[in-house]
């Protein structure tokens, strides 16, 4: 198998295939992720989101209609504590375009976000909005990367930091401990699947401030610190790890077919019946 590690969306990202991928290839997998990138940052200025932040509509962009519906589904599970609006709640906290990390008050996301937001012929805000997926975007981007690379025979291994998804071979991953990145609470066994990471200490800026937040309050979530979640795809499996901070995320990993692992913050661990998790911590 050969490496490929580069730099996009402030992230880091691996692809292992078995043979070294061409020039065009790797030129396809940059146009794929620029894209994405120029429609749905709201850390880029040209981008697509960032022309909406007062109100308006764009172009609708390729990927809008089947992650805002999966939205819609979460945030219905979650009873509307994830939200695509929550931009402005991050940005107040000092999670904003410009990385300031200087937090203010809490802002609640917008309750009534689906009569804010459209997606059917347009991307429309009826009114000042900031737009953020990141709570299953980078999973659907790793999908669109696979899906561009789906003619590079063999296994292939699209891994973007926490959001990665396999083809055409076995893969064991460790679980990284939310409290000690050299420690791991157990090893998931995947094959042609993906597995989605989110945890509260990723992107941490100050006391109890980190980028999972509660769009009803603004606030970051207490109550779990780490959720993995393994499904067929990357969009709906890092879309579970998100729900699984929130009552409801069971419900609806259920519903949709995702196997799932999560530890609190004070150290207990909860886990789906069938998940292809071996944990080295005793399940609550």
């Amino acid at each position: 198998m050969t490496l490929w590690r580069f730099d996009a969306i402030g992230t880091r990202w691996e692809i292992e295939s078995e043979r070294v991928l061409t020039d065009h290839e790797r030129a396809r997998v940059g146009e794929v992720i620029d894209r994405f990138d120029r429609e749905w940052s709201r850390f880029r200025s040209d981008s697509v989101v960032s022309s909406l932040a007062a109100g308006g509509s764009a172009a609708l962009p390729v990927d809008a209609a089947a992650m805002l519906d999966a939205y819609r589904e979460l945030s219905d599970a979650t009873a509307g504590a994830v939200n695509p609006l929550v931009g402005r709640s991050l940005a107040a906290l000092g999670y904003d375009a410009s990385l300031s990390l200087v937090a203010s008050d809490a802002e609640p996301a917008p309750d009534d976000w689906p009569s804010i937001l459209g997606w059917r012929e347009r991307l429309t805000l009826a009114e000042p909005a900031i737009i953020d997926v990141g709570a299953l975007g980078k999973g659907r981007l790793v999908d669109l990367v696979q899906r561009e690379l789906a003619d590079v025979p063999g296994g292939l291994v699209v891994d973007a930091s926490g959001d990665l998804a396999v083809r055409g071979r076995e893969l064991r991953v460790g679980l990284e401990h939310p409290y000690d990145s050299a420690r791991a609470i157990g090893v998931a066994t995947i094959r042609d699947q993906a597995l989605c990471a989110s945890a509260v200490n990723r992107r941490v800026w100050g006391d109890g401030l980190h980028h999972v937040l509660d769009a009803r309050t603004g606030l970051p979530v207490l109550t779990w610190a780490a959720t993995w979640a393994i499904a067929p795809d990357a969009m709906h499996a890092d879309a579970v790890a998100t729900a699984l901070f929130f009552d409801g995320g069971t419900r609806l990993a259920a519903e949709w077919g995702v196997e799932w692992v999560r530890m609190s913050t004070d150290g207990r661990t909860q886990r789906s019946a069938g998940c292809p998790v071996e944990l080295f911590t005793t399940a609550s």
